[in-house]
């Protein structure tokens, strides 16, 4: 009876410390979700107090009508490939530089990851002002065309600079988990690989990388992620312009349903964007850890 008694005292005590965190968890996600569900089904303004049951007429039109949005897919998709490889290079190469003995490594990464603290939206009006008006004074100082380019106003350019500044804001923090990622590398390895007379190049490809493995996994998931979900640089930064060559599929949303009072509508899109991370992210992570594993 002790025995029996015990189990139901534990068996409580777990509730009464699960149960909380469970409502919570409900309130801010399960619960949310499935109103989203429900409102990708309405056509609906936000103000009105009832929407209009449409069935599945949003995911239709979206996919057979809705050309802004299949453009701003493109758009999300070109610039999460470009930010995956540019981002996980740079910060590989600069973690293999800052993880050496140089003198001011400490001093240098800070400064890389000061920037990774401020906000997308703030650093968007930054590089807002420094594209339009810090880069004209520098060109006129130095002469050089490359500062009178119109880095906002022409669409090829709009896109490199909404990626150069994302690369610019986040890279510190890849660069942190890289360098941890080094740090965990045995150094009996690295000294038998250069005992047998493999260079630089050779004990970066056959020993470090192999074993920065689950650092890339982690550092190539959070890019992908913050990649396919990209709009306060955008929101600050360019607005989507010039025209709608930098309209991501966040923002995309945001402008539906913000904008444009088009909740059900907006809505539908964002569901269609959860499921398509998902997958997405399922995919590279199963890919990777398998790697892992056989490597």
């Amino acid at each position: 009876m002790n025995k029996l008694g015990r189990r139901w005292t534990d068996k409580a005590e777990f509730g009464i410390f699960t149960i909380p965190v469970l409502i919570c968890v409900a309130i801010a996600f399960y619960i949310p979700f499935v109103l989203t569900i429900k409102y990708s089904l309405l056509k609906w303004n936000g103000i009105s107090k009832h929407g209009t049951f449409i069935g599945l007429d949003n995911f239709r039109q979206i996919f057979t009508g809705d050309t802004e949005f299949i453009d701003s897919v493109w758009f999300t998709a070109k610039f999460a490939v470009l930010y995956i490889i540019v981002i996980n290079v740079l910060a590989i190469l600069l973690a293999i530089v800052l993880d050496s003995k140089l003198k001011s490594k400490t001093f240098l990464r800070a400064a890389f990851f000061i920037p990774y603290i401020l906000s997308l939206v703030v650093v968007g009006f930054i590089w807002k002002f420094i594209f339009m008006q810090g880069f004209e004074s520098l060109g006129g100082s130095t002469g050089w065309s490359i500062f009178g380019w119109s880095w906002l106003g022409e669409e090829k350019l709009a896109f490199l600079s909404v990626l150069l500044v994302s690369i610019w804001q986040s890279i510190g923090f890849y660069l942190v988990i890289y360098i941890a990622g080094l740090q965990s590398v045995p150094e009996d390895l690295k000294e038998a690989a250069l005992m047998d007379g493999a260079g630089p190049m050779r004990r970066f490809f056959s020993v470090t990388l192999p074993l920065l493995a689950p650092s890339v996994t982690i550092a190539v998931f959070m890019a992908l992620t913050n990649s396919i979900k990209v709009f306060d640089v955008i929101l600050s930064l360019t607005g989507g312009g010039p025209g709608s060559s930098t309209n991501s599929v966040a923002y995309n949303i945001y402008r539906d349903t913000f904008q444009n009072n088009l909740y059900g509508y907006g809505t539908a899109k964002a569901l269609i964007l959860f499921v398509g991370v998902l997958i997405i992210t399922i995919l590279q992570l199963t890919i990777f850890k398998r790697r892992e594993v056989e490597g």
